[in-house]
């Protein structure tokens, strides 16, 4: 999805609020709950390669495809096909520990030296081409990775199988030594052995890939996995019940309709059925069996913060927003101000259209922003808020954030520019606003540079 940050429709359960644009140009979906897992698989991983969680962020691209990769940063990136791929929480981990190995390995600015030019490294890349042999014949799929791999130097393609062997290794290190079971890291390379079987994919052409075959990489981990301490310790049954919330939550969100309610009939009135059918029926437009679906949830756990914001989040998005404010203030309150709940919860005070909510929208939202300072759309709402209270120069330098973040130099230099007009000079809010006009225009004129030598 190849547009400016824009919000998503349904925020996936009241936090999927971001459509933005990282290295790939995908789309990138965000969510409260998804991310705190994420955070809690991720740290003893981060931790055992010697880097600082706070440094590390996990981020789920919305792209049915199997695949992981990092562009450099300290980002990895994880499509959300990978998630309804796996089979727990383990596997996702094994995914996650591979792509810190690119990370501490520098293998990003490693291969772009080798390839001179800008790349992202890959864990599944060459599922590119399984993907089209799904859709268009096995014939199209491996013609796709010939002819890409034929225009690269065969130096390369080893190179790079190289530096995938190597951060093998160290995702097993770092699982090993994290203490956590490196089970989920084999199972997952099995799968991916199976769609290289069904599609053809073996040794033969494996010098056309910039990827060992996965067969080639179970045989060299096995033996690593199998022999560590940590083998047959069981993953903690809490994490794997909180990932089959997130992934039974995701289908609800990116699925069709009718495949989420053929996954998780009525008949079946577990948690994660109720979570996947609230945001099917939503979805479909059926608000009356998305909100018995969210009731059914907050029935099984009245504090559970995360069930009390699709509840608000639904109601907010089925035009109830008046409604939506008792479970979203509960939300953001049990979840100690989470930032993207928090905004969700501040978009709704606004939307009440009830000039005395637009205090408390106030200091929610800027609250938020200062939480999570890499949200457009809190910006946004935190902007309206403002403009609603009639201070139109913190609703400028609201917009002054937001235009920088989505790369807008120019609205960014202009919004900052009134703001420091009208606040009070050498406060915090000025400050702000100087520092954004300062970088904003310097990144004006880098750019009208570029475009006079084009």
């Amino acid at each position: 999805m190849k547009r400016p940050v824009a919000r998503l429709a349904v925020a996936l359960a009241a936090a999927l609020l971001l459509s933005t644009q990282p290295a790939a140009a995908q789309s990138i979906l965000r969510d409260a709950e998804t991310e705190a897992l994420f955070q809690e698989m991720t740290t003893p991983l981060v931790k055992a390669a010697g880097l600082d969680p706070r440094d590390v962020k996990v981020v789920l691209v919305n792209d049915d495809s199997v695949n992981a990769f990092v562009a450099g940063g300290q980002i990895v990136y994880v499509h959300s096909g990978t998630i309804q791929a796996a089979d727990s929480a383990n596997e996702v981990q094994g995914v996650i520990a591979h792509e810190i190995g690119h990370i501490v390995g520098g293998h990003v600015a490693l291969a772009d030296r080798a390839a001179r030019g800008p790349m992202g490294i890959s864990l599944l890349s060459l599922l590119a081409g399984v993907a089209a042999m799904a859709v268009g014949g096995a014939e199209a799929g491996m013609g796709m990775i010939a002819a890409g791999q034929q225009a690269a130097q065969g130096s390369y393609l080893a190179f790079s199988r190289a530096q995938e062997t190597a951060a093998d290794a160290a995702g097993a290190r770092f699982l090993n030594d994290a203490g956590v079971s490196g089970k989920g890291y084999l199972s997952f390379f099995k799968k991916m052995q199976q769609l290289e079987y069904r599609y053809g994919i073996t040794r033969k052409v494996g010098f056309m890939l910039d990827h060992p075959v996965s067969g080639e990489r179970i045989a060299n981990l096995t033996d690593t996995m199998q022999g560590a301490p940590t083998w047959s310790k069981p993953s903690d049954p809490a994490m794997e019940e909180r990932f089959r919330r997130v992934k039974a939550k995701l289908e609800g969100y990116v699925a069709p309709p009718e495949k989420t309610l053929a996954d998780f009939p009525p008949s079946n009135q577990s948690i994660y059925a109720h979570y996947a059918r609230a945001y099917a029926y939503h979805k479909a437009g059926y608000p009356e069996k998305a909100a018995a679906e969210t009731d059914a949830l907050v029935a099984a756990k009245p504090d559970d913060p995360y069930f009390l914001e699709m509840k608000g989040q639904i109601l907010l998005e089925s035009g109830e927003p008046k409604a939506a404010l008792v479970p979203l203030r509960a939300a953001t309150e049990g979840s100690r101000s989470n930032p993207l709940i928090a905004t969700t919860f501040g978009h709704a005070l606004i939307a009440t259209e009830d000039k005395a909510n637009v205090p408390e929208a106030i200091r929610v939202l800027r609250v938020a922003t200062q939480r999570d300072d890499d949200n457009p759309w809190a910006w946004m709402q935190l902007g309206t808020a403002y403009e609603q209270s009639g201070d139109t120069a913190r609703a400028a330098l609201a917009t002054a954030e937001r235009a920088q973040m989505t790369g807008d130099a120019r609205t960014a230099v202009i919004s900052a520019q009134y703001a420091m007009a009208n606040i009070p000079a050498n406060t915090a809010d000025w400050i702000r606003a100087q520092d954004i006009a300062m970088t904003a225009g310097d990144a004006a004129a880098a750019d009208r540079k570029k475009k006079k030598r084009r």
